[in-house]
């Protein structure tokens, strides 16, 4: 795919999953983690899908909501007795116009540390 060309390699390898949407909707580029993390849903051919079909209405909402304004939403889960955070955010074209969004979706240890940097 296109987009595939124009993201570096070290992406591809990342250790988080990089999954990445048009204004449409429609998924553009999936690394690899990605691609593993959402198998069975079909993995690498769900690239050109519409992220809509695999939502509730709730996640709908969010989803048009940070298209609309260009924000972000952040949130942690459990899954399968892992801890991840979802970082998902609007991504910007040249013209500084929303383009579409990006989620990364990274494991998290339980005793993972806080600190306060001032």
């Amino acid at each position: 795919m296109e987009c595939d060309k124009m993201v570096p390699d070290w992406a591809m390898r990342m250790n988080c999953a990089v999954t990445v949407a048009d204004a449409d909707c429609n998924i553009i580029y999936m690394n690899e983690r990605s691609r593993h993390t959402f198998a069975g849903r079909g993995g690498a051919a769900l690239i050109g899908r519409n992220l809509m079909e695999f939502h509730n209405d709730n996640s709908k909402a969010i989803i048009r909501r940070l298209l609309a304004d260009g924000g972000t939403n952040c949130y942690t889960i459990e899954k399968e007795g892992q801890r991840k955070m979802i970082f998902q955010s609007a991504w910007r074209d040249d013209a500084g116009r929303v383009a579409g969004l990006v989620e990364l979706s990274m494991v998290i240890p339980d005793d993972m540390p806080h600190y306060i940097r001032h």
